[in-house]
């Protein structure tokens, strides 16, 4: 894990007091963003020089054929990965957040945020109910939804049957547009891999499957640093899962060839971060010989194959599995661990869940507060991974629903925020973060949109 960096707040807002202006918020981004990816890289090279083990390096020949064999079955592979640690975990992740920082609303500029009690200290601007009620308009209690619906207790004539034959419809017309307005009220099983990949525009073209094969055919030859960090990631979080660790191949397969994908790096021109760079080796500082590092620019962190994980009961063809992740990425899941100021950046849904429950839980935010169990805490590492590992794999491909419906990853800090509210006479009795995370540790009996209904429709505001 990252070494803590105890300066780093420090140093931003000693940037910050010197940046005045309209461009404030993209200075701070700029700054924080900056040094937590230099800590991302620092802990990578000392990884490398500690096991004395390059970055990157050819395969011999014997190697590749051996990888190429068993490249079906890689999970029956058993490396030595004792000495390798994930980069980074999750909480790391939420120290750098927290320790953001404007000293200009400090001075009073922004006086309703000094009421803002959370871990979040930086006044960006979210949405309320109200809104939220607006924005998810179909989640409302009058609109039928699969997740309710189509429950046994509910006669399919009432809603599923006619929700199944209009998916069909929105198929056979492949308009994505339509697919898009229709998972909003959720995905039939039978249909969702199909809906998903209109919405996402993937179609497996002999070309895209011939970009996988090129990707594939990267891995055989090339063995770089991560592949020791997606094994072990692998290893420590999707083989231990009870859904998910039949799929330990196909995981594998797509998180190698997606470490080699320089096409993830276009990503980069609209999403704020930088993608981490590397020199050849002797040719340290020279910027001629600098080289984005992994290939695709992404350094994995501890659970990051578990935005896979899901996608694998949806898709079992390698090259569509492996496009329908990357545009997932793309378009979602990178906001998840970028600092920015995004409506959806992870900042903003940390500042958007921290919100709601102070304004609609105060009670319960306070109490927790006062025992040292600021919910942020418990709640990061599910937003942090879209809940994908807490969630049983029926809920969570809804809320996924969802997601993809309204192009927007605010739905999680909502969901966060219910299922405090959902337990929140038992967190009400607790005396610790230890008691409270106890409270909260097993989310796999939840169902995800009686809960969003009950948080956003009928909660009085």
């Amino acid at each position: 894990m990252l070494d803590p960096d105890s300066g780093l707040s420090l140093t931003i807002a000693r940037i910050v007091q010197r940046l005045k202006g309209s461009s404030l918020h993209s200075q701070l981004e700029r700054q924080a963003r900056g040094s937590w990816e230099k800590r991302i890289l620092k802990s990578l090279n000392s990884m490398c020089t500690e096991l004395s083990i390059p970055l990157a390096q050819k395969r011999p020949a014997s190697e590749q054929k051996e990888l190429l064999n068993k490249w079906n079955e890689m999970g029956t592979d058993e490396p030595d990965l004792s000495l390798f640690r994930p980069v980074y975990a999750p909480k790391d992740f939420l120290e750098v957040l927290m320790n953001l920082r404007n000293p200009n609303y400090e001075n009073g500029d922004q006086p309703s945020f000094r009421n803002h009690l959370g871990l979040i200290q930086v006044p960006l601007k979210v949405k309320d109910i109200p809104e939220l009620k607006e924005d998810f308009t179909e989640l409302g209690l009058n609109t039928g939804q699969l997740g309710i619906d189509d429950s046994a207790q509910v006669p399919p004539e009432f809603f599923e049957n006619e929700h199944v034959r209009v998916g069909q419809k929105v198929l056979a017309e492949q308009d994505s547009a339509a697919a898009q307005q229709y998972v909003r009220q959720g995905c039939p099983t039978a249909l969702r891999a199909d809906l998903w990949a209109l919405i996402l525009n993937i179609s497996n073209h002999p070309e895209d499957i011939l970009y996988y094969e090129q990707l594939k055919s990267n891995v055989i030859q090339h063995d770089l640093l991560v592949d020791s960090l997606i094994y072990k990631d692998v290893k420590l979080t999707a083989s231990n899962d009870d859904y998910y660790f039949v799929f330990e191949d196909y995981l594998y397969q797509v998180l190698l060839c997606f470490s080699r994908d320089t096409s993830v790096l276009e990503h980069f021109t609209y999403s704020s971060a930088t993608p981490p760079k590397s020199y050849i080796r002797g040719k340290l500082g020279m910027e001629e010989y600098a080289v984005f590092y992994p290939p695709n620019g992404v350094i994995p962190f501890h659970g990051f194959s578990m935005y896979v994980a899901p996608l694998c009961f949806l898709y079992h063809e390698p090259s569509k599995l492996y496009q329908i992740f990357r545009e997932m990425y793309v378009r979602f899941f990178f906001r998840l661990h970028s600092i920015s100021s995004h409506p959806s950046g992870i900042v903003s849904l940390c500042l958007l869940f921290e919100t709601l429950l102070q304004t609609h839980l105060p009670q319960l935010f306070y109490h927790l507060r006062e025992i040292g169990a600021q919910p942020l805490r418990i709640s990061f590492k599910w937003m942090v991974r879209a809940f994908s590992g807490y969630l049983a794999t029926d809920q969570l491909l809804l809320l996924w629903d969802r997601i993809l419906g309204y192009n927007s990853l605010e739905i999680l800090a909502v969901l966060a925020a219910a299922v405090f509210a959902f337990r929140a006479v038992n967190l009400m009795e607790v005396t610790s973060l230890a008691a409270a995370e106890a409270v909260l540790a097993d989310l796999s009996t939840l169902k995800v949109m009686p809960l969003l209904q009950i948080f956003l429709f009928a909660t009085v505001t």
